[in-house]
């Protein structure tokens, strides 16, 4: 056989990992191929360690992104009743407005992520054998092991995106011939939650403690702070009324088990700014982010989402007024309680500090300039198509560093946040309440997602009379919706709480802002659109097309 010189490699190897990405292959292995220099053997391929570190590489390319999901620059949120998305034609309406069915998908990320999983899989296959050029020190064994490790933290996350969407799912863990008849049926519930959280299990064995326990170049990649993440999440998804109908408290337990596994381990923490948490310019993987994406350098979130009179912007994500009412009082309580000072004729004013943090309202500053959202204001409701529905817009993920339709622009680098440690502490409350009531803990962990220096809300402390494990709830998941709002967590947390008929089976709502002479302001709360929710909405549908390459799948009840 010929001898293959290093460019070519690279060459083919290029054009092998485009070939994998093609959705009709995605469980396919797609390994060996013929160049003019004559067929390379798959063991040729995985004897060079550039082939084995960009499939890799190339794997970590297929993990979820969520600020752009429509082409347009709309975000998950405006799936749920924390936003609507300005752009009335945006395909993220689908999940509202009783359009969505098994040939019109949004969000179909099935092939995606078996793509993905593919990638894994021939990383697991040819690792162990593979010849790799050490880093980092390592010997060759070791950064084998953790080249592995990354590979089961991936199909474990490449899984669960997949089963959180559509619920159970072919669970593909070996690389599949090109031969093999691949009408998969669905695997087992449990054999679903069980395979995730043992490829959990397996990262955990093999990587690097957390984010800075990685050379600075490679800090990103995966941990085993991310893993137990990821399986904190998992756990917490299965104890859910969704999947867990009886209630059974054991399975919250494991939930809150996992999330302390976490937590123990002590090194991530909850940063002194909240807005720093975003804010990857000032602090690149900061020890509040566990796992991300890619940090690009970019503009288009300040593009998509910043008011309309901002240089042309186009205020995509238009926050509900049912979310500005879930922030409450820096005084901790609810906008409902009449001890809260809450005053509806001047109604942005005391708010918990994390609403001026995550919305930009009428009055506020962004840029040094004041934000108009009033009738006739300049960034108001009616003055373009592209203007705020709602009377707000987002001011989170935005920079007030970038600058865009300038001669010179300014990018700020920014990734999407898969898993962060106010998140972990959030879980383990729940589960926690869940299983034991609102014992100390409880109040220890939610205290401490509240309290960060520029939030400082009053702590949450244990009196007279107890509060009931249902009352936590509540102030639970209200947490929830406001510390993490616009990261698309709320769209499946009401999924799995079974309470889509009650947050997202009715109209959402704006605020209707009137400047008066004496330029004070009056304030009306008006209907923004109807959305349309259903039993059948708490899971995805399986695409027509998949069905029909795969009908031993069987579509979800109702599509």
């Amino acid at each position: 056989m010929k001898k293959i010189t290093q460019s070519k490699i690279c060459l083919f190897i290029a054009g092998i990992l485009v070939i994998g990405c093609e959705k009709t292959n995605f469980l396919k292995d797609g390994s060996t191929s013929n160049t003019t220099e004559g067929t390379i053997t798959e063991q040729q391929l995985w004897s060079n360690d550039t082939y084995a570190r960009g499939v890799l590489n190339n794997a970590y390319a297929d993990i979820v992104e969520e600020f752009d999901m429509d082409g347009s620059g709309a975000l998950r949120a405006s799936g749920s009743d924390e936003a609507v998305n300005s752009n009335l034609n945006s395909s993220i309406n689908t999940f509202n407005n009783g359009t969505w069915s098994s040939t019109r998908t949004v969000d179909n990320r099935y092939a995606d992520m078996y793509n993905g999983i593919r990638k894994t899989n021939l990383l697991l296959k040819n690792l162990p054998t593979a010849e790799i050029v050490p880093q980092d020190g390592l010997t060759q064994a070791a950064d084998r092991e953790r080249l592995l490790g990354e590979a089961y933290f991936l199909r474990a996350l490449f899984h669960f995106e997949l089963f959180k969407r559509f619920g159970p799912i072919p669970l593909a863990t070996r690389v599949f011939d090109r031969l093999e008849d691949l009408n998969l049926p669905r695997s087992n519930y449990q054999d679903c939650i069980n395979q995730i959280a043992s490829d959990c299990d397996l990262a955990i064995a093999r990587l690097p403690e957390w984010t800075q326990s990685w050379s600075t170049l490679q800090r990103g990649r995966a941990t085993q702070t991310a893993a137990l993440a990821l399986k904190s999440r998992l756990y917490l998804y299965d104890a859910s009324p969704l999947n867990n109908p009886t209630g059974d408290l054991t399975r919250w337990q494991r939930a809150a088990d996992a999330a302390k596994a976490l937590i123990d381990r002590n090194k991530h923490q909850i940063l002194n700014s909240y807005a720093n948490v975003f804010n990857y310019n000032s602090a690149a993987y900061n020890n509040e982010v566990i796992f991300a994406g890619r940090a690009n350098n970019i503009n288009s979130i300040e593009i998509n989402n910043a008011p309309i009179s901002y240089d042309g912007a186009n205020g995509r994500t238009n926050p509900t007024q049912e979310l500005v009412d879930a922030f409450g009082m820096a005084n901790g309580r609810p906008i409902t309680d009449p001890a809260s000072g809450y005053n509806p004729a001047d109604p942005y004013t005391n708010r918990d500090p994390r609403f001026a943090l995550n919305i930009n309202h009428n009055g506020r500053l962004f840029k040094n300039i004041s934000i108009e959202t009033f009738l006739g204001g300049k960034d108001g409701i009616d003055r373009n198509v592209n203007a705020t529905k709602t009377g707000y817009y987002m001011r989170k993920f935005l920079s007030e560093s970038a600058t865009w339709n300038q001669q010179a622009n300014s990018n700020v680098r920014r990734p999407w946040i898969l898993f962060r440690y106010a998140e972990t502490l959030l879980n383990y409350a729940e589960a926690l309440n869940e299983a034991q009531g609102p014992v100390a803990d409880v109040y220890t962990y939610l205290n401490q997602v509240r309290r960060r220096p520029d939030v400082n809300l009053p702590l949450l402390v244990i009196a007279t009379p107890l509060l009931t494990k249902d009352q936590m709830r509540i102030i639970i998941q209200n947490e929830r919706r406001v510390e993490l709002c616009f990261e698309g967590h709320r769209f499946f947390d009401v999924r799995r709480w079974k309470k889509g008929n009650e947050f997202f089976n009715k109209p959402v709502t704006g605020m209707r802002i009137t400047r008066l002479p004496n330029d004070t302001f009056t304030y009306q709360q008006f209907t923004v659109e109807n959305r349309v929710f259903t039993e059948k909405n708490y899971l995805f549908p399986f695409s027509q097309s998949d069905i029909n390459r795969q009908p031993a799948l069987v579509q979800n009840t109702g599509w």
